[in-house]
């Protein structure tokens, strides 16, 4: 992966959305700082911005900006020093009949149908209405960088599928959905652990979870994946070493 010059660094601009209704801390306000413009960010920019917080939705890169709120934290694993817990090494013992393939980040309507059913059940708050085909392209499907699709099946039905980045020092999880009607299983904590060794094949240091809220149950749980490193100020430290100097 070649990362970006000066000169294309110096093009990309960083502009502040208005404040928006926070999807994570109910009752609050957010706001995103965006990188642009979006045909520039291509995947040694991003390696770039993702050190910094930045994650990407679509062709769309950003990063929370909020006033008063420093809520969301970005967090990565360092995955040479992963050692899963027992109930992930569980999780990983019932799933291992699970196949996994990856693929190229394209339109799959057997995906989509399991993308609609899993936001019905786990996020039964927001709008069905919400949840078309074209969000799910605009989303997941589009992108600028080194993206792919990783599919998980079980006696040839789909079970998990999780829309992964490549960067220059890891692994960014986008994003995981499943057969959340299957509620004895654990799919998301298999597919992290999936997602951490995968990225140890690739011989890449890092799995980029995204963002750590505490106050947020679905995003509390990556807290589990220890040791997990926190950004804060540019710099990334342990996460318990970050909370201790708040």
């Amino acid at each position: 992966m070649t990362l970006p010059n000066e000169a294309v660094l110096k093009r990309i601009q960083f502009y502040v959305t208005t404040p928006y209704s926070c999807g994570y801390i109910q009752g609050r306000l957010a706001q995103s700082m965006i990188a642009a413009p979006h045909h520039l960010i291509d995947a040694g920019v991003y390696s770039r911005l993702i050190q910094q917080g930045f994650r990407r939705s679509g062709r769309f890169a950003y990063r929370p900006h909020c006033e008063n709120c420093n809520a969301c934290i970005p967090v990565r694993i360092p995955v040479s020093s992963f050692h899963p817990s027992r109930s992930q090494r569980r999780a990983e013992k019932q799933h291992r009949d699970l196949v996994a393939t990856v693929m190229p980040v394209e339109f799959n309507h057997e995906h989509f149908r399991l993308y609609r059913a899993y936001q019905q059940i786990r996020h039964i708050d927001e709008p069905a209405d919400q949840d078309t085909e074209d969000q799910y392209r605009s989303f997941l499907i589009e992108s600028n960088v080194e993206s792919r699709l990783i599919e998980f099946r079980k006696g040839g039905s789909l079970k998990m599928v999780s829309v992964v980045d490549i960067v220059e020092d890891g692994v960014s999880a986008v994003y995981t959905f499943y057969d959340a009607t299957d509620t004895s299983c654990s799919y998301g904590t298999y597919g992290v652990l999936w997602q951490i060794e995968w990225t140890r094949q690739l011989e890449k240091p890092y799995l980029y979870l995204g963002y750590w809220i505490s106050e947020c149950r679905k995003m509390a749980y990556k807290q589990k994946f220890t040791p997990l490193q926190a950004l804060e100020d540019g710099t990334w430290l342990p996460l318990d070493q970050m909370l201790a100097s708040r």
